[in-house]
């Protein structure tokens, strides 16, 4: 198998062959796993379902031991597709707090931050397509 991401693959039935093009991808790519769902006030506000998580968003976790759980993103670490939330933290047997890490898929945008120009743009640019069958 080769160990170059490959642009022209499609899909694979294959998991092995999955994990790779998820592995290898560039950051512009894995920037798009990093997407979550919005909430439904979000979805029918701005006409999306999913966007990809920054930092600044407010969260909410519907998986696992925090679920329920609602937090801001603190930092986003794109190699590893990792996001860690702010205040919700292990301890260890010694003592010492880490922090935890989440999935996107895990997450649900509640609050979008707008600072930069360049997302709130392309909210909007994605709001001006029209749904299949409108007028």
């Amino acid at each position: 198998m080769k160990k170059h991401f490959s642009p022209s693959w499609i899909s694979s039935t294959q998991v092995r062959k999955q994990r790779k093009y998820r592995h290898n991808a560039p950051l512009h790519i894995k920037h798009r796993f990093l997407s979550a769902h919005l909430s439904k006030v979000l979805r029918q506000k701005h006409g999306k379902r999913s966007l990809p998580i920054r930092q600044g968003d407010e969260v909410l976790v519907m998986r696992g031991s925090f679920a329920g759980k609602k937090a801001k993103v603190s930092s986003v670490n794109l190699s590893k597709t990792q996001v860690i939330l702010e205040g919700l933290q292990r301890t260890k047997r010694d003592g010492t707090k880490i922090p935890v890490y989440f999935h996107p898929r895990v997450l649900q945008i509640n609050t979008i931050a707008l600072e930069d120009k360049e997302r709130s743009a392309a909210i909007n640019r994605k709001q001006s397509i029209s749904p299949k069958g409108a007028k």
